[in-house]
């Protein structure tokens, strides 16, 4: 029960502190700025990593857990109450900020501004990105230490920081899910689904070639 309490609150956290960068910025005009809201997606990533890595793996993605299980680093049996603790805690956050901010439009969902397929391809290659630097700082599923907490903390800053004006750098279909169906964008939203969870498998897939054959089990990778 403590690994999903822990997904449930550093998910909650992500996202109350992420898309809230994003709706504080949205209600005042910009005050916030793009170089602040992916700087406060890197700092609360980072910091629940810190706080959560050891008890539950600081996982926070459905498809990072996804990915986790079919490299053989996570109990697939584990996924789908880790993948209810995430969404969860994730649409705990957007209506509390719904609740605090009922001028915004968008409570920080991610809305592309080019075309779907353009859109589906970035987000994968973002996610592909992210999930290389998880799984190569991570021990079996659990992401430890400082090494992590930078190194994933700082991916994170770095695809919203130039990706986040064209599909808003989801990455993470819990992300998605809460704010857009809370805000009521739904248009698009299954691209934020699909795209983040192949991306997380292809980079699976990556590791198995590029170490040795049983890279991806609990004893390595």
């Amino acid at each position: 029960m403590k690994r999903y309490i822990s997904e449930f609150i550093g998910t909650f956290s992500m996202i109350f502190c992420g898309t809230g960068a994003m709706t504080v910025n949205e209600v005042t005009g910009g005050e916030v700025t793009h170089v602040g809201i992916a700087i406060t997606w890197g700092l609360i990533v980072m910091a629940m990593i810190y706080a959560f890595g050891e008890t539950s793996g600081a996982h926070f993605n459905p498809a990072v857990t996804i990915a986790f299980a079919f490299a053989k680093k996570f109990s697939w049996k584990e996924v789908p109450l880790y993948i209810i603790a995430q969404i969860s805690g994730a649409f705990a956050a957007s209506l509390v900020l719904w609740y605090l901010f009922p001028a915004s439009e968008t409570l920080g969902a991610t809305i592309p501004t080019v075309d779907v397929g353009r859109a589906f391809i970035l987000e994968l290659l973002l996610t592909f990105f992210l999930m290389v630097v998880i799984i190569n700082v991570s021990t079996g599923s659990k992401e430890m230490g400082i090494v992590a907490g930078i190194a994933v903390g700082g991916v994170v800053l770095l695809e919203a920081m130039f990706a986040g004006p064209i599909t808003n750098a989801s990455m993470n279909p819990a992300r998605s899910i809460a704010p857009n169906i809370v805000s009521g964008n739904i248009s698009g939203l299954w691209l934020y689904i699909v795209a983040p969870i192949l991306g997380a498998l292809l980079a699976v897939l990556s590791c198995k070639l590029i170490k040795h054959d049983n890279c991806c089990d609990e004893a390595a990778c």
